[in-house]
């Protein structure tokens, strides 16, 4: 009940009893009214405090997909190709997890950027970690606000009250004559300066409600740690795509150069006669087709390096250049079991799952105390008078036991909102136990094929390279045709993306498997074996 409502009524009760003991006369209402303005300021403190509600949580407790998702992926290349790989490997990133904040007016850029170096600055600018620090700021904000209910509230009023009052509309009938009292009386007025105290002694859903709180800002953290993970998946993922289609873009390079001088030679033997100029055109229509392929892998290059510089905070272009090339290299030999024992102990995700499951835990527990008594405690001192100069110290304290005995059924639609709520987490937490069994299986499986595909892809390359150097020997010699080394070559050029694309699916697959055990923040350079 609002204080100021508790005044009013106080204030007219006093004025009742007094009309009621002086018979209703207008010198009874004139002693009456000063003492009643002098009470309501001196008891206006001692008011009953307002009873606790359960806080009600979010139905869901999976809080860090607003900020967006990542996720590898590994999926068969469908129908019949000429490539000897048969798997499609990529890092899908949605949401706040593909952009930044700008970096480099704090952490400055040299033009250079490795690896390692990349996965720092998004770790510091990354949209996705942003916001999950933002929201952990403001669960412990919650957390803070639900404590004041547990300390004492300490406030200071100065109050400077002028009034008049119409004693017919507070209900007085006078006996003497009418004009013995006006019937509107003052203006008078009174100043009060006063401190206020109060401390909640024993409120149960109070307290539930700051533990609650507490276990939302505990899953906060975890979900900050979690969103580095994911931090490190997104961008480890965009830097080795980078990485790939600039290996794809050399070895393009490599393969116009040839290109070129192929049809340089076919122009000069069209010139001596040797050559048909049918010949001739073939090799000029395939050294076009070279350079518009080459072209495509430019602007594959250039767009991946923009997208990764959205990711760590650096401006959106082009204008830098990637240091690393992260090569194969086999992973340990791990088991699945443990494996999963490392993902349960580890992944920030379920301990922060865990943490909403206790915090709904505690809400329902408030939501059950709405029904207990509480305790609590109110005091008030300060002076009151005419003037400043005149003011009598006055004082209150007061000790209020509440009884709830009947709430029109609010307790109990709390307990049911808070009983949904937990049934609701605690399934998310069992799904998200599955999820993260399949995320680890998953993870080896994809690792498996993936060597697998790396060892043929090489084996390939050595063969398609060995085959382009026999030809062009034979060419050198005069017992081949400028068109059987071109097609040598394009094999070979298509056996070099092959390679490259395996050694990307294979370190796509070991950052997979990082994220999948937890910790991926800090193992990833053991997946990856980067010093």
């Amino acid at each position: 009940m609002p204080r100021g409502s508790i005044h009013l009524n106080f204030r007219s009760t006093l004025i009742a009893a007094a009309r009621q003991a002086a018979g209703g006369s207008g010198i009874a209402l004139l002693l009456a009214l000063p003492f009643a303005r002098s009470a309501s300021a001196q008891f206006g403190a001692a008011t009953q405090q307002p009873s606790t509600q359960a806080v009600q949580l979010p139905l869901s407790g999976r809080t860090a997909q607003t900020n967006g998702t990542v996720k590898a992926t590994e999926s068969p290349i469908a129908g019949v190709t000429t490539s000897v790989n048969t798997l499609n490997s990529s890092v899908q990133t949605t949401g706040a997890y593909t952009g930044s904040t700008l970096g480099t007016v704090h952490n400055p850029f040299s033009g250079k950027l490795g690896f390692r170096e990349a996965i720092l600055r998004a770790l510091s600018y990354n949209l996705g970690q942003t916001g999950a620090i933002q929201a952990l700021r403001q669960a412990e904000g919650q957390a803070r606000s639900a404590r004041s209910a547990l300390l004492p509230n300490f406030n200071g009023t100065a109050i400077e009250n002028v009034e008049t009052e119409d004693l017919r509309a507070l209900g007085f009938r006078f006996r003497l004559p009418e004009f013995a009292i006006p019937p509107v009386i003052g203006p008078f007025n009174y100043v009060d300066f006063r401190a206020h105290l109060s401390q909640s002694v024993v409120d149960v859903s109070a307290l539930n409600n700051y533990r609650a709180m507490n276990d939302m800002t505990r899953a906060g953290r975890y979900s900050t740690e979690d969103a580095r993970d994911l931090i490190v998946l997104a961008v480890g993922g965009a830097y080795l795509q980078a990485t790939a289609a600039k290996a794809r873009l050399t070895a393009e390079q490599a393969q116009v150069k040839a290109a070129t001088a192929v049809y340089q030679q076919s122009v000069e033997q069209l010139a001596q006669g040797v050559l048909a100029k049918v010949d001739a055109d073939k090799n000029q229509v395939q050294l076009l087709t070279e350079q518009q392929r080459l072209l495509s892998l430019e602007n594959d290059y250039a767009k991946q390096k923009i997208n990764l510089a959205r990711m760590v905070g650096l401006p959106a272009n082009d204008q830098y250049e990637l240091t690393d090339e992260i090569p194969h290299s086999p992973l340990l030999p791990l088991v699945v079991e443990q494996a999963l024992q490392q993902a349960y102990d580890h992944r920030s995700d379920l301990k922060a799952a865990d943490a909403q499951v206790r915090a709904a835990e505690r809400a329902k527990t408030a939501a059950r105390a709405e029904r207990y008594p509480s305790v609590a405690v109110t005091a008030d001192i300060g002076g009151i008078g005419v003037t400043p100069g005149q003011l009598q110290t006055t004082y209150t304290a007061t000790a209020n036991l509440k009884i709830p005995i009947w709430q029109g059924g609010h307790a109990e639609g709390d307990i049911e909102q808070a009983d949904a709520t937990l049934k609701q987490r605690r399934a998310e937490y069992e799904d998200l136990k599955g999820q993260i069994e399949g995320d680890v299986r998953s993870a080896f499986l994809d690792l498996r094929a993936a060597a697998s595909q790396v060892e043929v892809a090489q084996k390939n390359l050595e063969v398609a390279q060995e085959a382009a150097e026999l030809t062009r020997q034979k060419l050198e010699a005069g017992v081949s045709t400028t068109v059987d080394y071109t097609q040598a070559e394009q094999v070979a050029t298509s056996a070099q993306f092959d390679y490259i694309n395996a050694v990307f699916a294979h370190n796509i697959a070991k950052l997979s498997l990082a994220r999948a055990m937890g910790e991926a923040a800090e193992q990833w350079p053991d997946f990856l074996k980067l010093p």
